[in-house]
């Protein structure tokens, strides 16, 4: 079994019961199994600021298939869940990232891993720091807890309750 640490986050609707589908899709989707998972977190939108603030996990899943076969049931599982691509940055009902795959290197055209700006965002680290501090990033060579103590992102990331 292979080890993925995804982002789920999202800002319409109700944003908690959308993080709730979305992790029963997504081990649905996955053929594995829930590892952990870390506390809700809000944050201001990133990138795109006029727009309600994100609610954000992190997930730590066994799956079965290659990362890029994960990439495209994770697609599909946001689709199903309603998720329309309209614009970059923009609101979304919800949105899977992957953020780590085991301790692989990939880029491809349509996949790059681990997440290219993963370090840049406290959103992603936050949560991921809750369940995984002492995982390495294997191009950084740094671990979550690193890079979350250097990470130039000033948005305000608190538990959600």
């Amino acid at each position: 079994m292979n080890i993925a640490y995804l982002l789920i986050g999202g800002n319409l609707g109700d944003r908690e019961q959308n993080l709730a589908l979305a992790v029963a899709r997504i081990l649905k989707a996955a053929g594995g199994q829930l590892l952990a998972r870390s506390a809700l977190y809000e944050t201001a939108a990133w990138g795109n600021t006029d727009q309600p603030a994100f609610l954000n996990q992190a997930l730590q899943i066994s799956t079965r298939y290659t990362a890029a076969t994960l990439l495209k049931k994770m697609l599909a599982a946001e689709q199903e869940l309603g998720r329309v691509r309209a614009e970059k940055f923009g609101p979304r009902v919800i949105d899977i990232d992957i953020i780590f795959f085991n301790d692989q290197v990939i880029h491809t055209k349509n996949l790059t891993v681990p997440h290219p700006y993963m370090q840049e965002r406290r959103f992603v680290l936050t949560p991921l720091q809750e369940i995984a501090p002492d995982l390495i990033h294997p191009v950084l060579q740094k671990t979550v807890t690193e890079l979350l103590e250097i990470c130039p992102d000033d948005l305000a990331v608190t538990k959600y309750s």
